[in-house]
């Protein structure tokens, strides 16, 4: 592909969100652009999930690898609470009448939100309130860091409702949050892990009074976007494949990675800021 071919390939692929119509949750972008909010918004039954908002949330986040302007996302719900998770008339329900293909499409589309946001570049905060149970609890775990309340309860309650805890990616994912023993309890009982557990065991970057939590989340967003963001990017995408690498290949992908962006305008301008004693300022590019 020639260049002038690459650059219309990227123009018509890369997309601002900050216009993006959400049906099924909020979704509201900081003045300057840089921050999504994704607001859960259900607060009458706990912001539960129906078919239409997992499918409406994978889109999102896999519409924001393409995204021109939003540089972080801020995960929440309505009403103090975060998810209660899939919503038991509009999904439970309707999934004990389904067909085998139709229960593993279902499955695999759970799973693709996931996946969705631990592919998209930006930084993934969670600020979580009340109530974070079953699939509330898996995009928690899914985002990059999470910010909780003292009332914050996380239940990864499928046994409760005769289901495995092998869902959404809860078996590889919560066990290098918060280790094997831990998770294990957890997936096999259904309990709820209270937020001071939370911040013990590593689920919880840090806990805040409820009516400090949103600024707080927004604050280390915005933190986030102010800096070298397509760096950040690289790091999101290294702490997730070197789960499956021995020591030498991450060794070598981080000289790779690290190599590629030494050649971005943002460590030349941080270079450039040392030298003059001054706080850098990062673009991104």
């Amino acid at each position: 592909m020639n260049q002038a071919a690459s650059e219309h390939t990227m123009k018509h692929h890369r997309r601002p969100c900050a216009d993006y119509a959400a049906r099924t949750f909020l979704w509201q972008v900081s003045d300057d652009g840089k921050v999504g909010t994704i607001t859960l918004n259900r607060p009458e039954r706990k912001n539960p999930l129906t078919f239409d908002s997992y499918a409406e949330l994978r889109d999102l986040f896999r519409r924001l690898v393409y995204a021109t302007d939003v540089k972080v996302v801020v995960v929440t719900g309505a009403g103090g609470n975060f998810c209660s998770g899939g919503d038991v008339h509009e999904i439970i329900g309707p999934l004990t009448r389904m067909s085998m293909p139709e229960l593993l499409d279902f499955t695999r589309m759970t799973g693709d939100l996931v996946k969705a946001m631990r592919a998209c570049p930006q930084p993934i905060v969670a600020a979580v309130d009340g109530v974070c149970a079953g699939a509330g609890a898996m995009i928690a775990l899914a985002s990059d860091m999470r910010l909780g309340t003292p009332a914050a309860r996380t239940a990864f309650l499928f046994s409760r409702v005769g289901l495995a805890g092998a869902d959404m990616g809860a078996c590889t994912l919560l066990p290098r949050v918060i280790g094997q023993g831990r998770a294990s309890e957890l997936l096999y009982t259904g309990r709820s892990m209270s937020a001071e557990e939370g911040l013990q065991w590593g689920f919880f970057n840090s806990l805040h009074d409820g009516a400090a939590l949103m600024d707080a989340a927004h604050g280390l967003a915005a933190q986030l976007a102010a800096g070298p963001t397509f760096a950040h990017g690289i790091t999101k995408k290294l702490l997730h494949q070197e789960w499956n690498m021995g020591v030498d290949e991450a060794i070598e992908a981080e000289a790779e990675a690290q190599a590629i962006c030494m050649q971005t305008r943002d460590f030349r301008r941080a270079y450039e800021a040392f030298v003059a004693k001054r706080k850098p300022v990062f673009e991104g590019d």
